[in-house]
This record gives structure tokens, C-alpha cells and sequence, in this order.
């Protein structure tokens, strides 16, 4: 399991989870910490955190950590992968990787390739997915919730 964070010119480091199930508790102390509240620092008051809704996202420990940080967090409908724009850099990051020759033979080989193409990943990439905002939502809107080709 990875995660990483991005935004209009930038992204953060990726990181992989070794071993374990994922956790609100992990997520706070393995990905709050070192990577989003730097980030948000970063960025300042027009950071607003995008994530998808899954169980460790939404855990008290995580809710709480975003209350006392003053983190302000986007809703998104549940069911919603098409409107995050990370969804779609996961699936371009899977295809880099798919298309190693020779392909990884080992988590380990898996991760550094993980780690390298992220390292070399174009801003213009994740910057083309987030300018695809606002167009992801007004088809979203069209199709009522529905699927939409993106």
C-alpha cells in the first residue's frame, strides 16, 4: 500500500507501507505527521486535504488530529474514484510499473520502481488531472452520481 500527496505544482515523497494492516492511528502517525502537515504548512490557508473516504481516513484519531491541526478536510461522495484526481495518477503510476522489462520479481524491486517513477513523475501530469476538476464535477452533475469516462 502506498500514499502521497499532490497538489498544483508540487507533490509530496511517496510513501509505502511495510506490513500491517492500515490504520487511523498508522495513517495519523505515518502519514499526518511527516508528510501533510508540512505540506499544508506549506501551502497555507488554501490547503484543503482530498482523500477517499476510506475506513483509516475517517477513523476519530484522524478526525481529531485534523480538529487540533486545523486541517480542513474536502467531502466527497463516498463512491466517487473518478472525481480524485490521485486515483488517476495511481493508475498511470500502475502502468509504469506494469511495463518494467523485466518486470519486479520482489516487494522490494516493486518498491524501488514505485519510488522512481514517482521521483521522475512530471508536475504537468498531476497538474493536468487537477485542471480536470472542474470538468469531472459538471459531468458528474450531468450524470447525477453517475459514471463518468475519465
Amino acid at each position: 500500500m502506498v500514499w502521497a500527496g499532490i497538489s498544483l505544482g508540487d507533490h509530496t515523497d511517496l510513501h509505502v507501507f511495510h506490513g500491517g494492516t492500515l490504520t487511523g492511528v498508522r495513517y495519523r502517525d505515518e502519514i499526518f505527521d511527516p508528510y501533510v502537515r508540512p505540506y499544508a504548512g506549506a501551502i497555507g490557508n488554501d490547503f484543503i486535504l482530498m482523500d477517499d473516504n476510506a475506513r483509516p481516513h475517517r477513523a476519530v484519531v484522524v478526525e481529531d488530529y485534523l480538529e487540533v491541526h486545523g486541517l480542513e478536510r474536502m467531502e466527497c461522495p463516498a463512491q466517487s474514484p473518478d472525481l480524485n484526481p490521485i486515483e488517476h495518477l495511481w493508475d498511470y503510476l500502475g502502468r509504469q510499473v506494469a511495463a518494467l522489462s523485466p518486470p519486479p520479481r520482489s516487494l522490494d524491486e516493486l518498491e524501488q520502481g514505485l519510488l522512481r517513477f514517482w521521483s521522475s513523475l512530471p508536475i504537468s501530469v498531476s497538474d493536468n488531472l487537477i485542471d480536470s476538476m472542474d470538468s469531472r464535477c459538471r459531468q458528474c452533475i450531468q450524470v447525477r452520481g453517475g459514471y463518468i469516462p475519465y
